[in-house]
């Protein structure tokens, strides 16, 4: 099953500061919604734990990612492969930053492919789920590129 998502938002920070914030695990991880953890390997590896559950099937969700293309200031697109209670993951995330003004734009697509029983026991729930999650990420995206302190956190 393929859930695609998509977007675009505005924050008051260089192109440059977006980009560093969206490639650091230890920033931008945090942000996932029932986050646990991350390991990270090195500049262009990690693994990010995440809670997980659908129906009767819960538990912690372990997906390898990799920043696959980057072009500072401007791009960063994640691959990553993972294992879910009850299936596997596969999934892309790209970013693209422009300068607007004293501002940045940030335009976002993803897709994940889930496999396995949990897409044939969630029935009707993992797509509305996965763009209820994919939402909270943006909104935790957005306020901390928008905090009040004036660094990004």
């Amino acid at each position: 099953m393929a859930i695609k998502f998509a977007g675009e938002f505005e924050v008051q920070r260089q192109p440059q500061d977006v980009y560093d914030f969206l490639t650091d695990p230890h920033k931008f991880c945090p942000l996932l919604p029932e986050f646990r953890g991350v390991t990270v390997d090195d500049a262009e590896h990690f693994t990010v734990q995440v809670n997980v559950g659908i129906s009767y099937i819960k538990g912690v969700a372990s997906v390898k990612l990799h920043l696959a293309e980057s072009q500072r200031p401007s791009h960063a697109q994640f691959k990553g492969q993972g294992s879910v209670a009850g299936g596997n993951v596969s999934m892309v995330a790209t970013f693209d930053l422009m300068p607007v003004a004293s501002s940045t734009k940030v335009s976002w697509q993803g897709e994940a492919q889930v496999f396995g029983r949990l897409t044939s026991v969630s029935g009707g729930l993992l797509e509305p789920l996965g763009r209820k999650q994919v939402q909270k990420l943006i909104d935790g995206l957005q306020a901390a590129l928008h905090n009040t302190s004036g660094s990004i956190v």
